[in-house]
């Protein structure tokens, strides 16, 4: 088994370093963006029962609420300029996400690139005396030639899926975001 993996890595050749890149791009946007998008940094639950309770706000330090707070609180007359800081917000919770998009689309077609290369490698082998290959060394250069075409879709599916899932938590703290902003504009301020 470990030997068949080596082959895979052999096969993809030089487009084995692009693709390496990929996965590691994509294993740290992942890392990252899971940690960063974790409920207590963005929307704390003592912040979001104050808000909705309509007591004094307090807790959820650090978070993104808390920082749409804090500017609210300092531009008590100005709410579009909350909604925009708002807005700011969601975009820094976005960052990161476009390039998943990147890598499982671009991810295949690096590895189709390297199945393409590696299979002109081998049709080009080809005996010009008798019109026809080895058939060992033919069988076993078109399943390397394919292996770069497998390594892409295992890069790509994760980020796939994970792209979607990252995104639609995204969308779903927007939502939430957009109902407490309502909250806290309708909120007024102390004297």
């Amino acid at each position: 088994m470990f030997l068949a993996v080596i082959d895979i890595f052999k096969g993809a050749d030089v487009l084995l370093y692009p693709l390496a890149l990929c996965s590691l791009v994509l294993v740290f946007i992942l890392v990252e963006r899971g940690y960063a998008l974790r409920r207590s940094a963005i929307l704390p639950d003592d912040l979001v029962d104050a808000i909705v309770a309509g007591r004094p706000i307090s807790g959820g330090q650090h978070s993104v609420l808390s920082r749409i707070v804090a500017f609210a609180e300092q531009h008590p007359a100005d709410p579009d300029a909350v909604k925009a800081f708002a807005r700011l917000e969601l975009v820094r919770m976005e960052r990161g996400l476009p390039y998943l998009d990147v890598i499982y689309a671009g991810a295949p077609l690096i590895g189709l690139t390297g199945t393409v290369w590696s299979l002109i490698r081998v049709f080009s082998s080809i005996s010009g005396e008798t019109g026809l290959p080895d058939p060992v060394k033919f069988t076993s250069g078109v399943s390397l030639a394919l292996s770069a075409t497998v390594l892409g879709l295992v890069i790509a599916v994760p980020a796939l899926f994970g792209g979607g899932i990252l995104q639609r938590r995204v969308d779903k703290y927007a939502a939430q975001l957009d109902v407490l902003l309502e909250r806290i504009l309708a909120r007024k301020p102390a004297n």
